[in-house]
C-alpha cells in the first residue's frame, strides 16, 4: 500500500511538471539528492582561459553547480569541448564525490579575417574562433579575401621585419590568392609581387627612409614588375592630365 502511494504521487509529480518547474520546491530534485550523497558538481574549476567565458565551457557539456554528476562521462566532455573552434586541447578531471577540474587550451587570436563582408577572428593556422568578437581584437592584423586565412601567417612574418611599414598598415587584400596588396592608413595602396615579397618590402621601407616617400602625396605604389616600381601620383602633376605617374628605378 504504501509503495503504491509513493508511485502515485512520484507520477502525480512528472505530469504535473513538479520537477522542471522552477517554482516547485521539488526542482532539481535528483541534483539536490545526489548532493546528500556527495554527487552533486558542487565544486568546478576552470583553468586556462584567456579570451572566453567560462559559462560557454559549462554550457558546452551541459554542467552547472548543483547538478547530478550521476553518469557524467569525462572522456565525453572532453570531446565536446575539443569540438569548439577556439579550444586547442581540453583536460577534464572528475575527482569524488563532487569536484571537476577543467583545463583548456585557447587558440591564440592571431589576425582578423574579412571574407564577403563578414569578419572573423583566427588563428595563426587561418582558423576561426567563432567565440571571440572581431571588434574586441582590433590590435590585430586585417586580411582581406578569400586565401588570406591561410596566407596569413606567412605574411605576418614577412612584415614584422619591417616594423615601421607593418605599424602602417590598415588591411591586407588577399589578390586571386597569389598574391597581397597593402593599404596604409594614410590612403596609400602598395601592390606587392607574387614572388620576392620580401625585397619588395625591403625596398619599399628604403625609399621612405631615404626619401619619405610614402608622406610624398602619392596615390599608388606597384611593385608588381620585377626590377622596377611604379608610382601613381594621388594629385596630378600636370594641370591638364588627370594622373601621372613615374617610374622608379633601384639602384
Amino acid at each position: 500500500g504504501i509503495c503504491f502511494v509513493l508511485a502515485s504521487l512520484l507520477l502525480g509529480g512528472v505530469q504535473g511538471g513538479a520537477f522542471t518547474d522552477p517554482a516547485s520546491p521539488l526542482s532539481n530534485l535528483s541534483g539536490r539528492a545526489a548532493g546528500v550523497f556527495g554527487l552533486a558538481a558542487n565544486d568546478i574549476r576552470i583553468s586556462g582561459l584567456m579570451h572566453h567565458d567560462p559559462a560557454l565551457v559549462l554550457a558546452q557539456i551541459g554542467i552547472k553547480p548543483g547538478v547530478s554528476l550521476v553518469g557524467f562521462d569525462a572522456e565525453e566532455s572532453r570531446i565536446l569541448l575539443e569540438s569548439m573552434d577556439w579550444v586547442a586541447k581540453a583536460e577534464v578531471r572528475r575527482s569524488f564525490p563532487n569536484r571537476l577540474d577543467i583545463t583548456l587550451s585557447e587558440r591564440e587570436p592571431f589576425a582578423v579575417w574579412q571574407m564577403d563582408g563578414q569578419y572573423a577572428v583566427i588563428d595563426r593556422e587561418g582558423e576561426t574562433m567563432s567565440g571571440l568578437n572581431p571588434l574586441s581584437l582590433r590590435g590585430l592584423p586585417l586580411v582581406v579575401g578569400k586565401g588570406a586565412n591561410v596566407a596569413v601567417a606567412d605574411y605576418v612574418n614577412q612584415m614584422e621585419a619591417i616594423p615601421a611599414l607593418m605599424q602602417k598598415v590598415q588591411a591586407a587584400a588577399r589578390v586571386g590568392e597569389r598574391r597581397w596588396t597593402l593599404y596604409l592608413d594614410n590612403g596609400v595602396k602598395i601592390d606587392l609581387p607574387e614572388a620576392n615579397m620580401d625585397a619588395a618590402l625591403q625596398r619599399v621601407a628604403e625609399l621612405d627612409q631615404k626619401q619619405n616617400i610614402l608622406s610624398k602625396g602619392i596615390r599608388e605604389i606597384d611593385l608588381r614588375t620585377k626590377d622596377r616600381i611604379v608610382i601613381a601620383l594621388a594629385e596630378p602633376v600636370d594641370p591638364k592630365a588627370d594622373e601621372k605617374t613615374s617610374e622608379l628605378q633601384p639602384r
